[in-house]
């Protein structure tokens, strides 16, 4: 590189560093200069995401075929016989380019050139959609492995967190901040968080595909940004109580999930019931009365804690998503005797063929 090109790239790293940014007003980046004995974040340590989230890729892959596959099976989950789809070179085009669900008139079309009836070359395109409909198998492995984890993530930080004063008194969060020196523990349990959440993104092509898509990805979006920009910033303290607020519930879910697999349904609604209790009261009460709320009355503003209100109201707005489709699902249930359908269920999977899930909440 030139030596202006490496100037220019200077003051861009230095302008965007820049403490004004990051930190409270007075505060400059010099008051957390690192000793022997006393930790701050340091943000190159942000890069150990990526081999911790190809790690937890790896240990998920091995989880699922080790673990969760042969488990699934003791306990009876089996896929469905899928009928299987003769091959058509013309119809596979049409599937793959221009739809899995072609219009009457492109049945009528296509029934001309292949040589088939209309009924056959529809039965065809339905045959040929359930063929990637996910196995009931794939969907219990990915619920187990999250239970896993979410379960694991949540008790740990409430062993974590229990005995911090700062935890049972939210004011004291922001107690000397930023100078809040990091036990190095809850670095490390921050890193893990932010690989976890790098390596769903990074699988969500491969996962199942669910109606709320679109939600997932600006939930995992905001969630990465938070843990990224709430680390620099030293709000660590802050950062673990938002996290123990979302994890309280997603494990009961997950469990929800598996119990719906084996077709407990009596244990699985009872779970379900208790999952949208803990949601509603974590996320919609006591996620913005109590947590938000000290954040933006006890931060003053800067342009990193604008930043960070910002996405927590994109969380928040997700969270009501999320729980009018929970509300809806048990009114239907309870008052209306319903069948039951999911309100964040498999995209291409049918509740007749392998079941739908209970609603997700992140």
């Amino acid at each position: 590189l030139s030596v202006p090109t490496v100037l220019t790239r200077m003051k861009v790293s230095e302008t965007f560093w820049h403490h004004e940014y990051w930190l409270p007003p007075g505060a400059v980046w010099e008051d957390l200069k690192e000793s022997a004995d006393i930790h701050y974040p340091q943000p190159q340590h942000l890069l150990l995401c990526i081999p911790g989230a190809l790690l937890l890729i790896f240990v998920r892959c091995i989880f699922e075929r080790a673990l969760a596959l042969p488990l699934g099976r003791a306990l009876g989950v089996s896929d469905k016989q899928r009928p299987k789809v003769q091959t058509n070179a013309m119809l596979e085009s049409f599937y793959i380019l221009l739809g899995r669900t072609p219009k009457k008139e492109d049945l009528v079309s296509l029934a001309k050139q292949s040589d088939l009836l209309v009924r056959k070359v529809e039965t065809w395109f339905r045959h040929r959609q359930a063929q990637d409909h996910p196995k009931l198998m794939k969907k219990f492995c990915e619920a187990s492995w999250r239970f896993t984890f979410y379960f694991t993530s949540f008790f740990s930080e409430l062993a974590l967190l229990y005995d911090k004063p700062w935890f049972w008194n939210h004011t004291m969060c922001w107690l000397k901040f930023p100078q809040q020196p990091l036990p190095p523990i809850l670095g490390w349990f921050y890193l893990l968080e932010l690989s976890f959440y790098c390596s769903l993104v990074a699988t969500l092509p491969f996962d199942v595909k669910r109606k709320d898509f679109k939600e997932q990805i600006i939930h995992h979006i905001a969630t990465i940004t938070l843990i990224l920009v709430s680390y620099c910033a030293n709000m660590i303290r802050f950062g673990m109580i938002v996290m123990l607020v979302h994890d309280a519930s997603d494990y009961i879910l997950e469990l929800a999930k598996i119990l719906h697999y084996l077709k407990w349904k009596r244990v699985c609604e009872a779970v379900f019931n208790v999952f949208a209790v803990v949601f509603i009261i974590s996320r919609l009460v006591i996620f913005p009365l109590i947590v938000y709320y000290y954040f933006v009355t006890k931060v003053p503003l800067f342009p990193i804690s604008c930043v960070i209100s910002a996405f927590l109201m994109i969380l928040q707005l997700l969270h009501i998503f999320w729980s009018y489709g929970i509300i809806q699902m048990i009114f239907n249930i309870i008052l209306c005797g319903k069948k039951r359908q999911d309100a964040r269920s498999d995209t291409e999977e049918s509740d007749r063929s392998e079941g739908e899930n209970p609603a997700k909440n992140k």
